[in-house]
């Protein structure tokens, strides 16, 4: 209990220290229902958009309200991997909400080194925990080449094989089936909530969990 009150207490200060610009921006117009999800993935590719995927992430998570990926941008910060999808080659990415972070450190809480928790980020934590690098890994795992829209990422009908999505993780790569839900290497189920969010380098797919390259 003690070191869940404490994650909570660290990632409450990483969404204050995140929320630094007065630029709003919102996304409802991509926000899906499972229901509609289908016929949204079936629609033609979105034009690329006048923002970078950083812009996208960094502005989301500087909302004034219901500001989203403030952790997705910690993270990146802590890797140092902010500056990659800052340029003109062309991503797929595949972004967890803050509340998936939250859900992955709680369930590592129990195996966190307190000492690191109370003195640095809890991504130093868990990069204590599972091996140097381990944070940049799962980052990258949530990340494919190339501009993918979700009519290129979800099967077209519940008899088609689930899509492989290669990964920037060498070697690593989960597979989506009809609907949207994502089937990692540890075999969680995790959905795809907000589909096509356009960039000028590439697309954004909204997920509700952290992926994990793990079994």
């Amino acid at each position: 209990m003690k070191h869940s009150l404490s994650l909570l207490i660290l990632f409450a200060g990483l969404l204050i220290f995140s929320a630094c610009s007065d630029t709003a921006v919102s996304n409802s117009e991509v926000e899906l229902t499972t229901e509609a999800f289908n016929s949204e993935a079936e629609k033609r590719a979105p034009a690329p958009g006048d923002q970078t995927i950083a812009d996208i992430v960094v502005e989301a998570a500087s909302a004034e309200e219901d500001a989203e990926f403030t952790l997705l941008l910690a993270a990146l910060e802590y890797t140092g991997l902010t500056g990659v999808f800052t340029g003109g080659d062309q991503y797929t990415v595949f972004a967890p909400v803050d509340q998936a972070f939250v859900n992955l450190v709680e369930a590592l809480s129990g195996d966190l080194d307190s000492d690191i928790l109370e003195n640095d980020r809890p991504f130093a934590a868990i990069d204590d925990l599972l091996g140097d690098g381990a944070v940049a890994n799962v980052l990258l795992y949530h990340v494919a080449e190339g501009r993918r829209a979700a009519n290129s990422v979800v099967p077209r009908n519940m008899r088609a094989k689930d899509r492989k999505i290669s990964t920037l993780l060498e070697g690593a790569s989960f597979y989506v089936a009809f609907g949207g839900t994502i089937t990692d290497i540890a075999g969680q189920e995790v959905s795809i909530t907000a589909a096509d969010v356009s960039a000028s380098n590439g697309i954004i797919h909204v997920i509700d969990t952290v992926l994990l390259p793990l079994e």
